[in-house]
């Protein structure tokens, strides 16, 4: 499904991409384009970018063909979200510990499109780190 979402092939456009887009937030996913994890997690995207597009819009980043950000984003998960606002990183507070993305494949399109919606509302308002409207520190339940 990635081949429907747009693709920023290099770190300048992946740096346009957030220095442009004004009104929006810019979520991209960080991974590798043939990676089963990534493919759930696009599957989603692609699904929810109509509903989104007033408020979002959603770009891929393939990390082996753009490096450039592996070591500045800590991207060493096979699957990583992360939002933008107006050029600044929004982080998302998901119970997790990791407030700086979202590091596996969320597969409710509902729950997508209630934390990019807490992103924008929050982003708007000036604020940096917003907290999830779900608490996913019991993801795993043994």
């Amino acid at each position: 499904m990635s081949y429907l979402l747009p693709h920023l092939h290099s770190g300048w456009e992946v740096d346009q991409a957030i220095l442009n887009e004004d009104d929006r937030v810019v979520v991209i996913r960080f991974g590798r384009d043939h990676n089963p994890t990534c493919m759930l997690q696009d599957e989603v995207l692609c699904s929810i970018a109509e509903k989104v597009k007033n408020f979002a819009v959603i770009y891929c980043v393939d990390i082996d063909e753009v490096p450039d950000f592996n070591s500045m984003y800590e991207l060493y998960d096979e699957c990583t979200t992360m939002f933008f606002y107006r050029n600044k990183h929004i982080m998302v507070d998901l119970g997790t510990g990791n407030n700086n993305k979202i590091s596996w494949a969320l597969a409710d399109k509902q729950e997508f499109i209630d934390i990019i919606e807490i992103v924008y509302r929050g982003a708007r308002k000036g604020r940096g780190l917003v907290v999830s409207p779900k608490d996913y520190s019991t993801k795993y339940r043994y």
